[in-house]
């Protein structure tokens, strides 16, 4: 006889069903784990067999083999010491392999039998879902399974328990959701003084989830600008709360079963590694690229990072997601982020004031700024020129309007995006002007003749690249959302034009 329980791999944030396999065949005592399994899962074997020794069972001498199909699938994590525990339970006829089938089971055993929290439960409790199942989990992760939905969720705390439910002599309660924390912001634009323009550009920024770069002198204000950011993004909507959750469970940082309510605000150190960045390592888990999906990614000192980690941005700029290729997986994340770039403008970042300049000035600023490439630039939508924020400027009074009005905007630019694109092509799951592609964006982002003329000029005088053209027209796109306006008149064209500061520069 064969025992089958079922349960799950992880690719990315797909859940494989897995089928493990376990039997009882006579020879010298052994117990081997087959099926491409990795250190950690070749390692469940002690900590299973110490579990069941703790609750008087012990197991049969003979040899006992467990294979994980299919066999040709890469094998990791922990989470595969319960369902191997329970397919040796049914061998040894103390559970029923009936009932277990209707189950997924994921878990880490504790050497006394207890049950450990796991990463990636929320994705396997959806898979569960889809397939009309229940699942056994660790009691720490029955809050997070629970956001799957209707489904028969086991949480026990113990081995023993779960051997009690299917016994009847014990009911393990049912999880329920963990309440939400209510997002709270402690920041407020309405702290950020002398930078007006600024402020407008980071409306137009969250209001189309555009990509945005501030060039300026250390003290203009471009940290605090980005660390307000969040406040004036609207509220996740429940497909994209999901989303998050379903990496950040992956990547082992939900607690407690609070999913994500806050859009995810990254802010890595220009020392981070490639790997890092990107996601990889040997599980290819997500990076910050990914752990940014559907929130914004801020990096600081740009040039600072490392060439090929800036370079790895291009793909999910571009496509909104990331493809990591190890030699053993390779896995795709999500990774629609709005990127949020920060740099001075030369080494001692006072290029523009002779008084506190260097002594290289301006070949100085010239190689500090070459290390962010073209095309690197060319997929970022909005570039400000930051001046350093006068002495006057703060003792200004705060201002009336601060984040909740800013954000309110947003709201309902984002709300006419979002019905634009329900109606134009509801299939391809578009919210933003940002993530518009060029056969669409010519349908719905059409400006007016002025406009087109103004468009034609400084597209012939600073030479944007098509890429660069479609930009600009999201901008302008973007800019008339706000305005609740259905054209494109010439005004949002020129104050597009007008965020392409930096790159007209290095055009010119």
């Amino acid at each position: 006889m064969v025992a089958r329980i079922h349960t799950i791999a992880f690719q990315g944030i797909d859940a494989l069903n897995i089928d493990v396999q376990v039997t009882f065949t006579p020879g010298l005592p052994a117990f081997t784990i087959v099926g491409l399994p990795d250190k950690a899962v070749g390692e469940s074997r002690e900590r299973v067999r110490a579990a069941l020794n703790g609750l008087g069972l012990s197991l049969p001498a003979k040899r006992i083999t467990v294979n994980l199909s299919p066999a040709d699938v890469l094998k990791e994590g922990s989470h595969f010491d319960l369902p191997i525990a329970l397919g040796l339970l049914v061998s040894m006829n103390v559970l029923s392999s009936q009932e277990l089938q209707e189950y997924i089971v994921l878990g880490e055993l504790a050497l006394d039998g207890s049950l450990l929290p796991v990463n990636g439960v929320l994705p396997t409790a959806i898979a569960a879902f889809a397939q009309d199942k229940g699942l056994i989990c660790p009691e720490a992760c029955g809050q997070e399974a629970a956001w799957a939905g209707d489904i028969r969720i086991l949480a026990p705390k113990h081995l023993l328990a779960l051997i009690n439910h299917f016994k009847g002599t014990q009911i393990l309660p049912i999880p329920q959701r963990a309440n939400i924390p209510q997002q709270k912001f402690n920041l407020d634009m309405r702290d950020v003084k002398g930078q007006e323009m600024a402020k407008r550009a980071f409306e137009i920024a969250a209001a189309g989830a555009h990509n945005i770069l501030m060039l300026g002198p250390p003290g203009a204000g471009k940290s605090m600008l980005a660390a307000r950011m969040p406040t004036i993004l609207p509220d996740l909507e429940p497909e994209e709360a999901l989303e998050i959750s379903m990496i950040q469970s992956v990547a082992g940082l939900i607690s407690e079963g609070h999913i994500q309510r806050a859009r995810p605000y990254r802010a890595p150190h220009h020392s981070a590694s490639l790997a890092a960045m990107v996601g990889g390592g040997p599980n290819a888990k997500p990076g910050e690229i990914s752990l940014s999906h559907h929130g914004v990614l801020f990096l600081d000192e740009l040039p600072e990072f490392s060439r090929a980690t800036l370079e790895a941005l291009r793909q999910p700029i571009e496509t909104g997601n990331i493809t990591v290729a190890r030699v053993n997986a390779h896995v795709t994340y999500p990774a629609r982020v709005q990127l949020i770039a920060a740099m001075n403008p030369c080494k001692c970042g006072y290029l523009s004031n002779p008084g506190l300049a260097c002594g290289r000035a301006p070949k100085c600023g010239q190689d500090y700024q070459a290390k962010i490439s073209g095309p690197i630039l060319d997929r970022i939508d909005l570039h400000l020129d930051l001046p350093a924020v006068k002495i006057d400027d703060l003792h200004l009074p705060p201002a009336k309007e601060g984040s909740a009005e800013i954000r309110e905007r947003v709201r309902l630019a984002r709300k006419k995006q979002k019905q634009r694109y329900l109606e134009l092509a509801p299939h391809l799951k578009i919210r933003t002007n940002a993530a518009v592609d060029d056969g669409l964006l010519r349908e719905i982002a059409q400006p007016d003749p002025e406009g087109r003329k103004m468009l034609e000029r400084a597209a012939d005088k600073f030479n944007f690249s098509a890429r660069g053209y479609h930009r600009l027209l999201r901008v302008a796109r973007t800019i008339a959302d706000l305005e609740n306006e259905d054209h494109i008149r010439l005004t949002h064209i020129a104050e597009a034009i007008s965020y392409r500061k930096i790159s007209m520069m290095q055009a010119a």
